[in-house]
């Protein structure tokens, strides 16, 4: 893509950046609303029966999903022209998600400054190894790869880590702030669920949050893998790596039935999103549509997205993820040239 188009097409794109007081609030009553509504119907529910509750606590978990899309615009400072209003329904929101804000806000943003960049992995990324590194790497290197990357693993234990662990404790050398917004956010929820264990029983709690906190975080690891995870994204060498390259070419459309892109706050316009973080996710479709070059990206489909789970090395030679099947003849070929 020359320059002169690459500049255009960001111009294009920011003049979506504009966020609507009318559109966040609107956004604010059907996400919140039906959440808490549903929150609160599971609970009740128990009283009739379990199997009534599990279904319930699980819509809740979808609307979890928007939740999280609305705190990660505050994130971007792009969910209300308030900069003091994105900050304070970010934070609200982080503790509904369990997302503390200003440690997300940092790991999210170098993201957005380094995603395909193949010298900048590591922060705010799903973990790639190149075909190299890995044919280069120790046994034990391959296997905890290819355990971080199996899906049992990323899908089923991934929540339970992102929420207990990876969400409950600072960075080393976080600053003042970041530290105590982290501690701000698990004694906020400790406080809530605590209450809630309290007043109904901790039977009670476990049958509505785990189903609400495995969905939500089971959906938003895959929203957030399957949209960089494709066979033909995006990765570069700092020297080659292109910003507008690495948000068009290295995220893509995912394109799902319109409930789905409702209750997933448009985040499948993710190419838009990395192009202008700026663009609030009420917004995205629009940018989407009326920039036609946007229309080239890569589409994905729910059929066609499920393909990506297989995709578990990147070959910068060929430029394309590839399965570990298909790297076998190579790895055997490295073993036995180690071994003469």
């Amino acid at each position: 893509m020359e320059k002169d188009k690459q500049k255009q097409l960001k111009k294009s794109v920011a003049a979506f950046a504009k966020p609507d007081t009318r559109a966040g609030v609107i956004q604010l009553i059907n996400t919140i609303l039906p959440f808490v509504g549903l929150w609160a119907l599971a609970y009740m529910a128990l009283e009739i029966s379990a199997w009534l509750a599990v279904p319930i606590a699980t819509l809740a978990g979808a609307f979890v999903v928007r939740i999280f899309i609305i705190f990660h615009d505050c994130t971007h400072s792009s969910f209300l022209p308030s900069q003091k209003a994105n900050r304070t329904i970010g934070i609200i929101s982080g503790i509904l998600t369990l997302f503390p804000f200003d440690k997300w806000k940092r790991s999210h943003s170098i993201h957005h400054a380094t995603s395909g960049n193949l010298d900048k992995r590591g922060t705010g990324d799903i973990w790639v190894m190149t075909v190299e590194e890995y044919l280069e790497a120790s046994m034990w290197e391959r296997f905890v790869y290819r355990m971080y990357r199996n899906p049992i693993v990323m899908f089923g234990f991934g929540p339970i880590y992102l929420f207990l662990i990876s969400n409950r404790f600072n960075r080393k050398g976080a600053k003042r702030k970041e530290r105590i917004n982290t501690y701000m956010t698990n004694i906020s929820a400790v406080l809530i669920y605590g209450t809630i264990i309290w007043t109904l029983g901790l039977e009670a709690f476990l049958l509505v949050q785990l189903p609400i906190l495995y969905v939500s975080g089971m959906l938003g690891i895959w929203l957030f893998y399957v949209q960089h995870q494709f066979e033909d994204s995006y990765f570069e060498d700092e020297s080659e790596w292109d910003f507008v390259k690495a948000a068009v070419d290295g995220s893509s459309y995912y394109r799902l039935p319109k409930v789905l892109q409702w209750i997933s706050g448009n985040i499948g316009f993710h190419h838009v999103h990395h192009l202008s973080p700026r663009v609030p996710n009420y917004k995205l479709e629009e940018a989407h549509e009326s920039t036609p070059p946007l229309k080239h990206a890569t589409t994905i489909t729910l059929l066609t997205s499920l393909e990506s789970v297989r995709f578990r090395l990147y070959d910068t030679t060929n430029k394309t993820f590839v399965s570990f099947r298909e790297i076998k003849p190579l790895l055997k070929n490295r073993q036995f040239q180690n071994n003469m």
